[in-house]
């Protein structure tokens, strides 16, 4: 190889014109064009041969649809530019034949892509030409920036005419002052279309798309283009539509230069090429806050933009007609403002009160002041707002007041060194404010746990009403007070609150309150734990405490208590002895009276009866002089006004489960006495649910809860949905204190056993298939009302009572199936037969006296002799006395009449005809006869109906005994309430 071939290898490397055979040089190729022509553009001839059209020239109306069109063209052997064959369909296909440059062919054929990319499908074309005025895309000048590279030239006629492809174009408006046309200072106004800086005239401007434009002329034809600085906006569309020069008179000058000149200046470049005419520079909006201080720590907020002596609020959003306003300016500020406040600008006047107001001023006011193009305007007179940012130190105290069961609570707060008084912490707490702002403007935050803690204290104690005099605290929520002396750094205590409390711990300690001895006018027996049930009573009494002596039924309530009235009397004389009130039953009224005079016969007993009412013996009357006053609770409501007139030493409600209706009347009036001990005694102080327990320490022990509906919220709801397991032993705690419970297994070991059996009574085919038909009709009525228990209770209600009377005896629910046998009084028969043949006695009970009406006469049909009871019995006593010392075996006792204050332990055997969700009332009724004095063993019989809804009652009275036993007796934790998905229960077999 020659030395000199290296050079043309290394050569060949990188220069492609020095590539093999494959290509041949540029001079080789047939020079190719491109052709522009401005045409002008008639009617559609059809939508498949596209538009006619015409070459325009110097004699087409310049208000003619003009159009640039393109096309490429060859250069002939003579030089001329010749459209020969080639045209936008064919260029690809003519190569080897015409000898086509394919670089040519290739950039020709980007244009054809670009033009049907945006020109669309269906489109109108002409195969020849390829119209400019379609391509919306401006990769068109990137394009045609490359096409001089490849050698490609642009023409507009045979003889190489050239087009001028420019950098840039500008579309606005030129103002020059000139006497030309007027006078001297006249302005002329006019659209300017300048390319390169070159002026052009504005009737020869089409636009292509919105990023460029293109001006010609004829004679010769010239075509000059170039693509637009920015995107043609709509105002230059609406300029290129009046090209004409406007005069405006020097005397009109200052008015189009302040009126009208801004207005043009914010739709397009406005601009005095030759500096003939000074153009106002344009005013920068100013966004100006005017904050407005009034007394009472209100901040008033105000904005407006500001251009020079111009103001507009900031609500008003600019218009065509606002010749001074600069929206694009505008945004420019709001952005900033919005980017320093980490969110929206107001717009509307705004006023912030208290808090709110302190701290927008001491933290947002110094951005917005650091904000450009934003100026604060202060009206009045700033406070001196500053947040205390320490942690809060707590100081509890109490203060005596004029009410017997309350103190005055008062809780400061020190935070960087500063006191927060009381009254405004806990509105503000109570309201679920964040913050508090204080007198002197400094404020804090709330939002800190120690004032978590301090809101769930305060909700137990008290409510928001009692705030306008004062949060209080009741002298029996020792078990709170100590919750708060946990949260406080120091508490101050009120003396004798101090000793109250004292006392309530002492009864919550380990070591045993100390003995009281026994009345000297006691005539009885006590038992040990009656002794201390005893000695809690005068503890209770000696502080003005009230309390809730809860003991099983039969453990001697109404000794202890008449043993605490024997001591309170024996230790009062003079002036100050005082009656104790006692409201009880009517049926147990004659029970009181004849056991006050067994137990204590020094003390003097009054039983108010409705014959000494209409003989107008009044209540003072009958406490006159007595020790005791025993009343009913029918006649407590009826004359309490005489009973609120009695200074009493207390007040004792018997079987308090009576008032356990915080609506009723009863209720209202236990409350409203005025005593300075009240004692309620119930074996059942909670018998459907937790609402009960507040209604009576609502009347014993005022203040030791809150409201019924914040009693629900904080105990009853969340127990019963069964998450509340905190909330049950915080429950237990408050009340542990004030009452006591103890129950037979526990205290009583010397009572007899008692056992207790299920009869399972199979009903009769006809009775069964009786009672399915009814089932089914009960279920499908009810299961639709279930969803809204508080609206259909009475019906929901009505209709399982229904199915309870059914399982019992048909003929109950309609007589025309007397004929149709009931099972229960079958088995109950059966079994009397026993009983009675072995010399027992019976009680019998059933809360249907329509049931017991069927089961006296079965027992008059088999001559068993029986004694009857029930709430409309009217010699109730005699009833009573008969059985006790009679030979009647059974006695047949109606669960609502003779459910407590009764004393049969001659009877020790128990039939419950039918079971009830209550297990209270069943025990009750039970403890008719196991008691003390019953010296046998007792047997309970239940007799309940298989496959029928009382199967179900007994499932929902074992869940009701576990609740109470959950309050009362040990920590466990169930439902309370009897839901809609416990009334589904029940009808689901």
């Amino acid at each position: 190889m020659p030395s000199a071939s290296w050079k043309t290898a290394v050569t060949a490397m990188t220069d492609a014109r020095a590539a093999s055979g494959s290509r041949t040089v540029s001079h080789d190729f047939t020079p190719m064009g491109l052709l522009f022509e401005v045409r002008e553009m008639g009617a559609l001839r059809d939508r498949w041969r596209g538009a006619s059209a015409k070459t325009a020239d110097i004699n087409t109306p310049r208000s003619a649809d003009l159009r640039l069109a393109i096309r490429p063209v060859t250069r002939s052997v003579s030089g001329n530019w010749v459209r020969g064959t080639v045209n936008w369909s064919n260029v690809g296909y003519h190569t080897g034949r015409l000898r086509l440059n394919p670089e040519h062919q290739s950039w020709l054929a980007q244009l054809v892509a670009l033009d049907r990319s945006t020109r669309g499908t269906y489109g109108a074309a002409e195969p020849d030409w390829i119209y400019l005025d379609h391509i919306g895309s401006p990769l068109l000048w990137s394009l045609f920036e490359s096409a001089a590279e490849l050698g490609m030239e642009f023409v507009t006629g045979k003889k190489s005419t050239p087009v001028t492809i420019g950098h840039g174009a500008t579309l606005g408006i030129e103002i020059v002052s000139t006497s030309e046309h007027g006078n001297p200072g006249d302005l002329l106004v006019a659209p300017a279309i300048r390319i390169d800086g070159e002026r052009r005239p504005t009737d020869a401007v089409r636009l292509l798309g919105d990023h460029g434009l293109y001006t010609f002329t004829f004679d010769p034809t010239t075509v000059a283009l170039a693509p637009t600085v920015e995107p043609v906006t709509e105002e230059q569309r609406q300029l290129l539509k009046s090209p004409s020069t406007i005069v405006v008179p020097a005397s009109d000058a200052d008015e189009f230069l302040s009126q009208y000149y801004p207005k043009l200046r914010r739709a397009v470049s406005v601009t005095s090429p030759d500096g003939s005419v000074e153009l106002p520079e344009a005013s920068a909006p100013g966004l100006v806050l005017t904050a407005t201080y009034s007394p009472g720590n209100m901040l008033t907020l105000g904005w407006h933009w500001e251009y020079g002596s111009e103001r507009v609020p900031l609500a008003v959003s600019p218009t065509v007609d606002d010749e001074f306003r600069d929206p694009v300016a505008e945004r420019e500020v709001i952005d900033a403002l919005r980017e320093a406040l980490g969110g929206g600008v107001p717009t509307a006047l705004t006023t912030l009160v208290g808090v709110d107001a302190a701290e927008f001023s001491e933290h947002v006011l110094p951005r917005i002041r650091e904000t450009d193009g934003v100026r604060v305007d202060v009206v009045g007179d700033v406070p001196e707002y500053r947040e205390l940012t320490g942690v809060p130190a707590l100081t509890v105290t109490t203060v005596e007041t004029d009410q017997r069961d309350w103190f005055d609570l008062g809780v400061v707060v020190t935070v960087d060194g500063k006191k927060v008084p009381f009254a405004p912490l806990f509105t503000a707490l109570a309201k679920g404010s964040n913050k508090l702002l204080l007198i002197d403007g400094s404020y804090l935050s709330l939002r800190q746990p120690v004032f978590d803690q301090l809101r769930e204290l305060i909700a137990e104690a008290s409510e928001l009403d009692e705030w306008e005099t004062g949060l209080r605290i009741s002298r029996y929520q020792a078990s709170l007070w100590a919750d708060f002396e946990d949260l406080a750094e120091e508490t101050v205590q009120a003396i004798s609150w101090r000793e109250t409390v004292a006392g309530l711990r002492e009864l919550t300690g380990d070591a045993p309150i100390e003995t009281t001895p026994l009345p000297a006018g006691l005539q009885a027996e006590m038992r040990p734990y009656q002794r201390d049930g005893y000695t809690w009573l005068t503890f209770l009494w000696r502080h003005g405490l009230g309390g809730v002596l809860a003991d099983d039924m039969g453990l001697g309530k109404t000794l202890q208590t008449l043993a605490l009235v024997a001591h309170a009397t024996e230790t009062t004389s003079g002036i100050g002895r005082k009656p104790f009130l006692v409201v009880a039953p009517t049926s147990v009224v004659s029970n009181w009276v004849a056991e006050a005079q067994r137990f204590t016969p020094g003390l003097a007993v009054t039983g108010v009866t409705r014959t000494q009412r209409k003989s107008g013996i009044s209540p003072a009357e009958s406490a006159r002089g007595a020790d005791i006053v025993i009343t009913s609770y029918a006649l407590f409501r009826l004359d309490f006004a005489g009973y609120q007139e009695v200074a009493w030493a207390g007040l004792i409600l018997d079987e308090a489960q009576f008032v356990k209706n915080a609506t009723s009347k009863a209720h209202e009036n236990a409350v409203a006495l005025d005593a300075p001990f009240k004692l309620a005694i119930t074996g059942t102080p909670m018998e459907n649910s937790l609402t009960d327990l507040w209604a009576i320490f609502q009347i014993v022990a005022p203040g030791l809860f809150p409201s019924g509906r914040k009693f629900a919220e904080e105990y009853t709801r969340p127990i019963a949905a069964g998450y509340g397991l905190e909330r049950l032993a915080r429950l237990r705690r408050r009340i542990r204190p004030l009452m006591m419970r103890r129950t037979k297994q526990l205290v009583a070991s010397d009572l007899p056993p008692k056992q207790e059996q299920v009869l399972h009574v199979d009903l009769a085919p006809a009775h069964r298939k009786l009672y399915d038909r009814f089932l089914q009709r009960e279920r499908q009525k009810l299961l639709g009302l279930l969803t809204d228990m508080n609206k259909n209770r009475f019906i929901v209600f009505r209709s399982l009572t229904l199915l309870r009377m059914l399982s019992l005896d048909a003929s109950l629910v309609d007589e025309q199936y007397a004929s149709m046998p009931s099972a229960k009084l079958d088995v109950l028969l059966d079994h009397l037969d026993d009983v009675i043949a072995e010399g027992h006695r019976a009680l019998v009970f059933s809360q249907f006296t329509s049931f017991l009406g069927k089961a006296a006469e079965r027992l008059k049909a088999a001559g068993i002799e029986y004694e009857y009871l029930d709430g409309s019995t009217t010699r109730r006593s005699e009833v009573i006395d008969r059985f006790r010392g009679g030979e009647a075996p059974v006695f047949l006792i109606s669960l609502k009449a003779g459910g407590f204050g009764l004393n049969l332990t001659e009877a020790d055997y128990v039939f419950l005809l039918d079971p009830w969700w209550n297990p209270a009332a069943e025990e009750q009724a039970i403890d008719r006869t196991h008691r003390i004095g019953q010296t046998r063993s007792v047997n309970v019989y239940r007799l309940v109906a298989d496959g029928t809804i009382e199967e179900k009652v007994m499932a929902l009275k074992e869940q009701k005994a576990r609740l109470f036993d959950a309050v009362i007796d040990d920590d466990q934790l169930f439902s309370s309430t009897l839901s809609a998905d416990d009334i589904r229960g029940l009808l689901d077999f």
